[in-house]
Parts: structure tokens; C-alpha cells; sequence
């Protein structure tokens, strides 16, 4: 059996006002994984995805490219202990 992970990223470049939240909302659905996502005052969008590795790992590489307008210059992963607390995905304010 795959064991679970949590990965926090943090996603630069032209990542707000492009639908990014919306399509990362999208994507983890599509992925099957739990946590956040929402923007940040200094222009990044931070998220934090739990679920099993393969499906994480997909998140994560889909967040290198973004939503068709984005444009993504550098995403910075710090890998966690996993814990279960998320049951959904969503976008944070």
C-alpha cells in the first residue's frame, strides 16, 4: 500500500488573476488530494496537498505549468508529515 504525504508548495510568477486557485481546486479533485490553496500578499499562491504520494506528485508537476494563462517561474515544495486533518479541497482566503 502507497503511503499518504503532505506537501506544502509555494508557486511564483504570474499566478493570480489567471484562475490559478480555481484550476488548482479543479486539479485536486481530478487528483484525488485534500488541503488548500489560496494567494498571497506578495503575488505567489501557497497550497498544501495531502493524499498519496502518485497523487501528490501529479498536483505538484500540474502546479509547474498552471492554468493555461499562467506562467509559472519556480515552485518551492517543503514535503511534511502527513496527518489526515483535511477531508476536502479548497480555496482559502
Amino acid at each position: 500500500m502507497e503511503s499518504n504525504v503532505r506537501a506544502h508548495v509555494i508557486i511564483s510568477g504570474r499566478v493570480q488573476g489567471v484562475f490559478f486557485r480555481m484550476e488548482t481546486l479543479k486539479a485536486a479533485h481530478l487528483y484525488g488530494v485534500s488541503g488548500w490553496v489560496r494567494n498571497k500578499a506578495d503575488g505567489t499562491v501557497e497550497a498544501l496537498f495531502e493524499g498519496d504520494k502518485t497523487s501528490v506528485d501529479l498536483i505538484l508537476k500540474w502546479c509547474q505549468e498552471g492554468s493555461p494563462p499562467a506562467k509559472v517561474e519556480k515552485t518551492e515544495v517543503n514535503w511534511k508529515d502527513y496527518t489526515g486533518e483535511f477531508k476536502e479541497f479548497k480555496i482559502a482566503y
